[in-house]
C-alpha cells in the first residue's frame, strides 16, 4: 500500500510502500516517553521503499533495554517523530509512525508488543466517557 505523510508543521514529508498487515502497537516505556502517550503505533518499511520528499529530520540515538541502539528520527521544528530504525551497516527497516501518515485510518494495528509495560488502564479506554469535541 502506498502511504504518504508529514510532521505536524509540514516541514518534513515522505512517501513509502507499506504492508498494512504489519502495523503494530509498542507499549515499551521508551515508546511511551517518546510519544508522550501510552504507546506508539508503527509500520515497518524497508529503507528502499521510503522517500523523503522534503525537510531534513534530526536523529537521536537511544540505547534500548536489549542493548541495541535505535535511531529516533523526528522533525527538529515541531518534534514530531517520523520513524525509528537500527544503526549500523545492515539493511535498514524504518518503523514509520502511522499517525504521521495521511492513511492512518486505513492502518489499524494488528499486533501489540512489550505489553508487559502497557499502562493498566489501556484496555479500559472504551469504558471511559467520551465527547466528539472538547
Amino acid at each position: 500500500m502506498k502511504i504518504d505523510g508529514s510532521c505536524h508543521c509540514g516541514a518534513i514529508s515522505y512517501e513509502a510502500e507499506a504492508d498494512p498487515d504489519l502495523v503494530g502497537i509498542c507499549h515499551c516505556t521508551d515508546c511511551q516517553k517518546f510519544s508522550g502517550g501510552a504507546f506508539r503505533i508503527g509500520v515497518p518499511v524497508s529503507e528502499e521503499e521510503f522517500i523523503l520528499l522534503s525537510g531534513k529530520p534530526k536523529t537521536y540515538i537511544k540505547t534500548a533495554e536489549s542493548g541495541r541502539q535505535r535511531a529516533q528520527v523526528f522533525c527538529s521544528d515541531c518534534g514530531t517523530h517520523i520513524y525509528s530504525t537500527s544503526i549500523g551497516d545492515e539493511p535498514k527497516v524504518l518503523r514509520i509512525r502511522t499517525p504521521t501518515t495521511n492513511q492512518c485510518n486505513q492502518l489499524p494495528p494488528k499486533s501489540q508488543g512489550w505489553f508487559r509495560s502497557a499502562q493498566t488502564w489501556v484496555t479500559g479506554i472504551p469504558a471511559i466517557p467520551s465527547r466528539q469535541k472538547h
